[in-house]
């Protein structure tokens, strides 16, 4: 058998070759500021067109998206677009006016992501992932003994295996656990897969399979057998979305509640289920197409252009407190007279006295401080 690390690196490489899943962010370039020419625009609808056509993930959008790019550059709509930033967005309205895929997106190299694209900044190297702790941007122990971790991202699992392993360990002993995917854009799949594998037991548990077009194969998650860090059983589950939580973020929240392991709470999310990979367009232009579709073992469809719903809806700036009261309730019913009936109504009565004093602030400022893609 493979040592755990070197099988994650296997499989992280295996998906990160196969799928894409995530649009990396090349630095600010010197030509930015360039014009783009009549030339390296068609090149750039050609390049595009072609892709749409081998790779997206439904043929018959691609063909359609295809169809329209080449209308509008037949009419002249785009002859007058020479900025690269403002070329990238035109483009990514006119696919996504077609395909509705918040995945499906064209970026100017250098320059702000294009319109409706995720203001976040995925790391490229183990540097990177260091410095921002994994994606892991807090766990902590909440009153009444409820665990809390709050997951930016989903890095690759041979890189993020450890603090996820510590994270858990920490979590191990609180009696419910509130995971925060509020500000999560996704990531990579064996994340999502080995952060999963630790709120089961050690029998395999289908979670997610993942189709691609090109290579017309599947791929299969299960949670995993064997885990280095302590599982979380038998114990209640809560998931904090928002409609910033979007992609893997998206998966992990969908698989939890088709397995009925966890209660979501908050907003409905971001609706991106189609992963895929960068295709360089021109030296100012790439895009994201996506070739594949998330397949959900229980309901045989994903979360695309819907969302996953939750079950308990509430603003994003709310879900903490409302996670805190329900779990705190079940806890306090639960308990037998004594101390710790005494403690968790306390800690209940205190939750309860939160969420109202957030739910009396002005709509504008619970609006303000509502997680945002960043």
């Amino acid at each position: 058998m493979l040592p755990f690390s070197l099988a994650l690196r296997l499989v992280s490489l295996v998906l990160a070759l196969c799928a894409g899943l995530v649009l990396p962010q090349d630095a600010r370039s010197a030509g930015q500021a360039e014009r783009l020419s009549a030339e390296e625009k068609k090149e750039a609808v050609d390049r595009l067109v072609e892709a749409l056509s081998k790779s997206y993930v439904f043929p018959d959008v691609a063909d359609r998206m295809g169809e329209a790019v080449r209308a509008r550059q037949q009419k002249g709509e785009y002859d007058k677009l020479d900025d690269p930033q403002t070329f990238a967005e035109a483009l990514t309205d006119h696919l996504q006016a077609v395909s509705h895929d918040k995945h499906m997106r064209v970026r100017c190299e250098g320059g702000a992501p294009a319109a409706g694209a995720p203001r976040r900044h995925f790391p490229e190297s183990e540097e990177e992932f260091r410095r921002v702790n994994f994606g892991f941007e807090k766990v902590q122990l909440l009153p009444g003994n409820v665990g809390y971790v709050d997951l930016r991202m989903f890095a690759p699992a041979d890189l993020a295996g450890p603090t996820a392993a510590a994270a858990m360990d920490f979590l191990a002993n609180t009696d419910a656990l509130v995971i925060d995917l509020r500000e999560n854009g996704g990531g990579q799949p064996d994340m999502v897969q080995l952060f999963c594998s630790y709120l089961f037991g050690p029998e395999p548990v289908h979670l997610n399979d993942l189709y691609f077009r090109p290579m017309n194969e599947t791929h299969q998650f299960w949670t995993l057998p064997w885990l280095p860090g302590k599982r979380y059983v038998g114990k209640d589950v809560y998931v904090l979305t928002s409609h910033s939580t979007f992609s893997g973020a998206e998966e992990c929240t969908y698989n939890l509640q088709t397995q009925k392991r966890a209660q979501i709470v908050g907003e409905t999310t971001g609706g991106g289920a189609n992963p895929g990979g960068r295709v360089e367009l021109s030296k100012h232009l790439s895009a994201f197409v996506p070739s594949g579709r998330a397949i959900n073992p229980v309901t045989g469809t994903n979360w695309e252009g819907t969302g996953v719903e939750p079950e308990v809806r509430v603003p994003a700036k709310l879900a903490l407190a409302t996670a805190q009261t329900l779990a705190l309730k079940k806890l306090a019913d639960g308990c037998a007279e004594g101390a710790r009936r005494a403690a968790l109504t306390d800690a209940l009565a205190q939750a309860e006295r939160d969420l109202a004093a957030l739910k009396a602030e002005p709509a504008e400022a619970q609006a303000a401080a509502a997680p945002r893609a960043k």
